[in-house]
Parts: structure tokens; sequence; C-alpha cells
């Protein structure tokens, strides 16, 4: 092909470098994303490139048992679609008839071995074209096929399908004024970006665009950044589509073929906003939407979420719970919770700024200074550095659907304003009460509380208190009111001037989240034990001993501290690619963190996860992407997982034998994980797979 023929007069010293590393071979994609660096891949580099994007390297060839029959009943579609890419390319004629033979057969043995029914619409043509280019024998041509359309093609993709419904939300959240234009005029985003996301820009592109496009998409190994870079290209055509005034089929002409104007010196440009508007996305948007790619049997888990009746965008309370501890960039929320005022009166999240949705019917004027103050204090909160300071507006309700009604109604307004990045948080506060209890099973002295305020006095609704408050908040009023609900309460003072409100949320906002008292309404002790029962398996005793696994205070147990593995120093030494160990296949969980040495020292780590072991890679700051093997445990090995009360990030692994006579600790390490709650529960279920296998 032209692209492989071109030979340029002498390469560039990183060419050189990706050159000699993919002649070396066992090259991964870190290796390749630190070399390239974002820049234009060289013609002939890109199919080893590629390939290892793909991870296809090395894999046999699936068409071998194959008999080679064209005999679908749609053959003749089949086909004729191969001709008509065939005659698209600058191919010489003695080499027609085998790659045409190639094609054929990728698709038709695709569709055989899948149990797929071919259609020209499917647009796998226009996906294969860009691979054609690479003049790849027929087992890497359908090894690359697969690995696209396995992890690089959202299921459903189709008119009305899931993957659209997502898009519009992503499209919401950054650009509602233009998705609000786009829904009036009733053009969904399949009426436009069918064959955008189907064929990965393929099918409108030039080939050396959609070179270039793949070439960065490939090496991003993240399927959703295509809906970042399908958002870009709406963003940049904002003005003239709501400029528009011609009719409904035109605008989506216009919309569908955009992609075909991107010319080689804007993938650089676009890539750049796809970043940042990724970086400006909740999290969420990938976790709770991530079986659509990658195999079948994700796809087949039932997912109760009706995207096409979504409101706005949805967020893990988790993810609340997190965001805002972070510091530097990233997506951080404010919080509104619309909960009636007796509910949010009886517990609520500390850092939540109350709008009692029920003012928006029963007083409108109230609501509408209610409002006017909520936007002041959010733009104040970020401005002082506040915990509960952040651009992204996350609206919390009670998670019932039935007293939910008029929070839906507000969020509608705040989006009618065209207000960017509103969310609704999944849930509602009963799922955040869930998720605290799923991650404190001991109760709320061991690190739920200080999420949760309450200002109410009843004595039934609050069932404890820390820290010498008093349980009724009077006294000076530092109590266990909710420092962001004194907000809420001058809110419903009209003589207190909207300035001073605002002063006073922010300034009680600015305490640290770990020193906020509370009180809190705790769930009954029937939904707890539900979570510690026999049949979920949850504080089962390991080996016929008393229950090792708690997430608790840690103190107690400072006799045991032992802060070192069980390694030789040959171990510690070995140094390993992180990206390569993290894609391993029997890498079950990955979860960055930082060890923490006793002397308070952190470095940064992954803990890996496999069946049977726990693995900690500790970053080498000097070596960028490569680490030290700090750590290697038998999961059966560990006998207790504790946790701070005050800091419940902060695991501590213990490791050791357990008899009759007790437990004897041979090993401990500690490390600060983000998502803590998430990473213990993973590895506990892990260790009791371990434990069943033992046993049996």
């Amino acid at each position: 092909m032209a692209e492989g023929e071109e030979a340029p007069s002498s390469p560039s010293s990183w060419e050189k470098d990706l050159a000699d590393a993919l002649e070396e071979g066992g090259c991964d994609l870190e290796t390749v994303r630190n070399i390239i660096q974002g820049r234009q891949l060289p013609a002939d580099l890109r199919a080893k490139v590629w390939k290892i994007a793909l991870n296809v390297v090395g894999k046999g060839d699936s068409l071998a048992s194959w008999d080679g029959s064209l005999d679908l009943p749609e053959q003749s579609i089949i086909h004729k679609d191969c001709q008509e890419l065939i005659d698209q390319l600058s191919v010489p004629e003695e080499e027609k008839s085998v790659l045409f033979l190639d094609i054929e057969s990728v698709i038709t043995f695709y569709c055989k071995s899948r149990n797929v029914k071919y259609s020209s619409c499917l647009g796998w043509i226009h996906l294969l074209r860009p691979l054609v280019h690479l003049r790849l024998p027929r087992s890497d041509l359908y090894n690359c096929f697969y690995a696209i359309m396995n992890k690089f093609i959202p299921r459903d993709c189709f008119m009305k399908g899931r993957p659209f419904h997502l898009f519009r939300l992503l499209l919401q959240y950054h650009e509602p004024e233009l998705c609000s234009f786009l829904d009036t005029k009733k053009m969904t985003p399949d009426s436009y970006a069918l064959n955008w996301l189907g064929s990965l820009f393929s099918y409108y592109c030039s080939a050396e665009v959609t070179q270039a496009i793949w070439d960065g998409y490939l090496q991003q190994a993240d399927p959703f950044f295509i809906y970042f870079l399908m958002l870009i290209i709406l963003v940049n055509a904002k003005d003239v589509i709501l400029a528009q005034e011609s009719d409904k089929e035109g605008i989506i002409k216009f919309l569908e073929t955009s992609p075909a104007n991107l010319n080689l010196e804007d993938i650089e440009d676009l890539f750049s906003l796809a970043q940042y508007y990724c970086s400006k996305t909740p999290a969420s948007f990938r976790k709770d939407n991530h079986s659509l790619f990658g195999s079948s049997l994700l796809g087949l888990k039932d997912d109760d979420t009706d995207l096409s009746q979504a409101l706005c965008l949805a967020v893990s309370v988790s993810e609340i719970l997190q965001a805002n501890q972070q510091q530097g960039e990233g997506v951080r929320f404010f919080v509104v919770d619309c909960r009636p005022a007796e509910q949010y009166n009886a517990g609520h999240l500390s850092t939540a700024f109350h709008l009692d949705s029920d003012l928006m019917l029963q007083n409108p004027s109230e609501f509408a200074q209610s409002v006017k103050s909520l936007l002041e204090a959010q733009k104040q909160s970020i401005e002082s550095g506040s915990i509960a300071g952040g651009e992204h507006l996350c609206f919390m309700g009670s998670g019932r659907e039935e007293e939910d009604m008029y929070m839906n109604m507000v969020l509608a307004h705040f989006l009618q304003k065209n207000k960017e990045y509103v969310s609704i948080a999944k849930g509602g506060f009963m799922a955040l009460q869930q998720h605290l209890a799923d991650i404190n099973v001991e109760g709320p002295e061991n690190g739920y509380g200080h999420w949760i305020a309450s200002t109410s006095g009843s004595r039934s609704s609050i069932n404890s208190s820390v820290d010498g408050d008093s349980p009724n908040g009077s006294g000076d009023g530092k109590g266990v009111k909710s420092l962001v609900n004194k907000m809420t309460v001058a809110l419903k003072t009209k003589s207190v001037n909207v300035k001073e409100k605002v002063i006073s949320f922010i300034e009680n906002t600015s305490t640290p989240v770990d020193r906020i008292p509370f009180n809190i309404p705790w769930p009954d002790r029937a939904s707890l034990e539900r979570h510690v029962s026999s049949s979920d398996r949850v504080g089962r005793p390991y080996r016929g001993v008393k229950p090792v696994f708690s997430i608790g205070d840690e103190e107690e147990y400072d006799t045991d501290e032992i802060d070192s593995s069980s390694m030789s120093d040959d171990d510690r030494k070995e140094v390993v690619n992180i990206q390569t160990w993290i894609n391993k296949p029997d890498v079950k969980y990955n979860f960055p963190c930082n060890e923490v040495k006793e002397n308070g020292h952190m470095f940064p780590s992954h803990l890996l996860v496999t069946a049977t072991h726990m693995y900690c890679l500790r970053e080498i700051p000097s070596r960028k992407g490569l680490a030290y093997i700090q750590s290697r445990q038998a999961l059966n090995s560990v006998v207790k997982i504790t946790s701070k009360k005050k800091h419940p990030e902060l695991i501590t692994f213990k490791y050791g034998n357990s008899n009759t006579s007790g437990i004897e600790i041979l090993a401990v390490e500690r490390y600060l994980i983000p998502n803590a709650g998430d990473a213990t529960k993973a590895i506990k279920q892990q260790i009791m797979k371990v434990l069943d296998a033992l046993e049996s």
C-alpha cells in the first residue's frame, strides 16, 4: 500500500527506539505509549503497534480448524460487500483475489463462530478497511477484527440501542443547551452517530484520518474514550447546529457527515479536548456501564437501569464520598439534598446543601430564593476550598420513587436552565446508608459517622454520639447539628441576609470531614444482619477459629505490629512492568494505593489480587511504568483485615497462622486505598473462595 511504501528520509530517534523495541519482541502497550507519547505513528510500524494494543500478538490461527465453507444464507450479501471494499482499495490486481477471499472468510467465520446474522448495516466492512490497509495475514486480520468487535464496539449498537441513550446523557451533562436543542428537534444520537460508533469513524473519515484516530484510540485502551471523541465533534459544530434553520433531515445529514471534515492536523486537538472532557466526567459514567463492552457473558447480567428513561447522568454514592476527599483536579460534587426537611433533619450527608423540593410547588418565591442562595453557596464554597465545594451539582433524593417525584421536578428545573454538570445520586440516601453499612459492618463507631450528620433532637432517631457532643445539639450550637444544615436553617429565616447565609455555609463546611461530629439514625439491626448472615458468608470464621475479617478500630491490635513482609531481598529487587502485570489473565483485581510504612512514609503502589495470592507492586519513581514486587502473600495466610476508626481508607493486612491456641502474626502490611470498601470486599470474597477450595 502507499502508506507502507513511503520511506522517511531519516527516522527520528524515537522512531528508531520504537522500531528497536518492536523488533526485540515482548514489548507491551505501556512501553509503546511511553515511546510514542502521542506523536504520529510511522506507517511501517503501525501493524505491530495495533497488534500490541489489541493484545493479539502471538495469538493462534482461529480459522485453522475451519473447513472454509462460504455457505451462510446471507453469503451473497457478504460477497457483494467484500467486493465493494476491494474495489475501493489500491491493491495490485494479482493480490485482489487472495485479499478478497481473506475478507470474506473473516466475516463468514465470525458470523458462524458467534452465531450472528450478517447485515450490511452492521458496518463491519468499514471496520475492516483500516485493518486491510495493514496487509495482515488472514489469521492476524481475523484476530484484530475480533478484538475490536469484542473490546471497542458496544453491544446493542443499533437504532434506539443503549449506547446512544448513554451518549445523550453525556451530551446533556456537558452541553445541556445543545442537547435540549436536539431533543426539541427529536434528533436522538442514533439518528446521526450510528456509523460514528459502529465503525469507529472509518465510515466517513479518510483512510489517513481514520488511521490517526485509531492510532490514538487503540493506545488509550479505553473503549469509552470514543464517546468523548464523538462529544468533541458535536461541541465543535455547536454554533453551526444551533444556527441551523433547515429541516430535521438536513440537520441530521449535517451532523452525520461532520466527521468527514476532519483532517490530520485536527487529530491532536481532537484528542486533547476529549481528554479534558473526560477528566470532567464522573467515573460512574464508565463504572456503571462497563457491561456495554467486553465478552457477552458480562452483558448477560441483568441491568435494571433503563437509560432511555433516565432524567440525567447517575453517580454512585461511593464516588460522591470519595470525590471531595481527593486533592487537585478532578470531579468534585456539590451535593444537594432534596428530601423533605424532616428526613433531612433525621440524617444527611454532612456536606450536603438542603433544598426542600416541596417548596417548588408550595412556596415558589421561597424556592427561587433558595436556588439563588444554593448557586451562590456553590460558588463561594469552590473559591474557599471547602470540602463541600464542587462545580458538579449532584442531587440526592430518598431513593424511593414515589417520594422523589418533587426532586425530579427540581432536577428538570435546573436542566431547563441549561445548567451543566448536573447529576443524580444513584439510589439516593437509602443507597448512601446501605453503602456505608456495607463498608463498616460493625456499626457507627467504626468509620461510618463522620459522613452523616443529624439535626434531630429526638432520642428515637439518634442511637449514638461521639467526641462528647450533646445528642440534641444544644449549648454553644457545635453539637451534632449538621454544618451544612446551618445554611439550610438560615435559608428559612427571611431576616437573614443571603450573603450571611453563604458565609455561614462556607465557614462551617471548611472543617475537615473526619472531624465532623455526628448523630445518625443507624439502620435497624435486621438490615445489618442481612449483610453479615451465613448465607452471605460475611463474618464467617476462617479455618474453625473466631472471625478474623473486621473493618474496625485497629489500635487494639498494635501489639501484633510486624511491619515487614516475608520476602527475601532478592525477591524485593525484581522489577516488572506494571501494565503488563495488571493485564495478566490471572489478575482478578488491581487497586492503586499507597503502601504505608511504620514511620509514616508512603510509596505509590498497586495491590494485585489473583485467585490465590496478593501482590504489592511498588512504583519506581525514576522509571515510569515499572515497579518492584514488594510483597507476595498467599490469600490463605491472611488472618486479619482491619481499618482505622478515623481513617477507614487505611487498611491493615495481617498474615500468619491460626490454630487452637490463637493467631500467630507473621507479617503486617498497611495500605492507603482510595476505594477501600470495594477493595476489602473483593479481597475477602477471594479469600473465602480459597478457603472453601482448601476445605473441600
